[in-house]
């Protein structure tokens, strides 16, 4: 027993000696790379929307702690932009995912995030102001989920046209987008007509109503 505690103190101390002498370390597997068919132009402008989407949780991180705030108190639009900014992370991750399926990202995953990431404000003055502001948003990233399509079905340079993609994002993205604006749209539709039956109660009633799910 005394020599087997003996070669364990050894071999610990060999092993601090040497350092990374005593490692396990494997050599990159030779993969063939001919599965890999996205061309650049379509991979950068798709790797700059996991940014795009990230900026606009952010911002709805920030609206939502804005309401939340004890001199606000609104917690039914707390509740509301907490939750999209879930969302907007979702649609992140869901870019990350799908390029790595397709071969890409073989790199730190944390370049595609350039900092400062800042959202687009952190204070409002009223709850119309930030629906106003999330839908402006969500159109911009209609827009830029609209500019990668564009750009991966007919890459500059190049004849390639990345179908698959193409019809991912169009029949997932651009779907869940403009559900998300017709929302918005009709939110800010509610809310200033309460407003404008009710004054400053309205946005009180209309953030019970975001709160219970009514809206």
């Amino acid at each position: 027993m005394k020599l087997l505690c003996v070669l364990l103190f050894a071999l610990a101390c060999l092993g601090s000696s040497y350092g990374d002498g005593f490692k396990c370390t494997l050599k990159p597997a030779d993969i063939p790379s001919r599965w890999i068919d996205m061309v650049d132009p379509c991979i950068k402008i798709l790797e700059s929307q996991v940014k795009t989407e990230v900026e606009a949780a952010i911002t709805y991180l920030a609206m939502g702690a804005h309401f939340a705030r004890d001199t606000v108190n609104r917690p039914g639009f707390s509740k509301f932009f907490i939750e999209s900014a879930s969302e907007e992370r979702e649609h992140a991750i869901k870019i990350i995912e799908y390029l790595l399926m397709r071969g890409q990202l073989t790199s730190d995953v944390s370049k595609l995030l350039k900092f400062p990431l800042k959202p687009m404000r952190e204070e409002w003055n009223s709850g119309v102001e930030a629906l106003t502001d999330a839908l402006n948003l969500e159109a911009q990233v209609t827009r830029s989920i609209r500019d990668i399509i564009k750009t991966c079905e007919t890459p500059p340079n190049s004849d390639y046209n990345d179908y698959h993609l193409v019809d991912y994002l169009t029949g997932d993205f651009l779907e869940e987008q403009y559900k998300g604006e017709r929302d918005l749209a009709g939110k800010i539709s509610t809310l200033g007509k309460m407003m404008i039956s009710h004054g400053p109660l309205g946005e009180f009633l209309f953030d019970k109503k975001l709160l219970n799910g009514e809206v």
